[in-house]
């Protein structure tokens, strides 16, 4: 779902669930991956796991195979419309390994390799607008976390 705009709506989660918040709060809103579970912790009745992470490694391609479904969040350098996305996320083919960034695609395609287990997987990508060297987010993404925050409150309140 785009901000509001019809789409894809997430299904119901599961005490299975993961929900992995991809980011670095001291880089602003590179955080907002973070300031999400922070969020959902505080004002959800989340029924899964919430797990934290600089930057997605190769290990976590374990941590996915052990879940019913997975929804990565991160923060988006870019427009999007009502400040946020939401959007399945599927093996990424072409697995292409760096030293520094692996996306959630490819860890989900390591899963499927290594483990033989790929969940269900999306996206929630938030909007953001500073990056540099200092916590706390610009009050635009603190607008884009609130919506995306109200979108999860209402698909967990369904």
């Amino acid at each position: 779902m785009n901000g509001g705009t019809p789409g894809i709506d997430p299904p119901g989660f599961g005490p299975e669930t993961l929900l992995i918040g991809i980011g670095n709060n001291g880089r602003a809103d590179d955080g907002l991956g973070w300031a999400f579970l922070d969020r959902v912790q505080q004002e959800m009745d989340f029924p899964g796991q919430l797990e934290y992470r600089y930057q997605l490694q190769v290990e976590d391609a374990e941590l996915i195979s052990r879940a019913e479904r997975v929804v990565f969040v991160d923060s988006y350098q870019g427009g999007l419309p009502g400040g946020f996305q939401w959007k399945p996320c599927e093996p990424a083919a072409d697995v292409e390994f760096t030293s520094h960034v692996l996306p959630p695609g490819v860890i989900l395609q390591l899963s499927r390799d290594l483990y033989g287990k790929s969940p269900p997987a999306d996206l929630l990508l938030i909007q953001g607008r500073s990056w540099d060297l200092h916590t706390g987010l610009s009050t635009a993404a603190e607008r884009h976390l609130e919506r995306a925050v109200q979108f999860l409150s209402k698909t967990l309140s369904t």
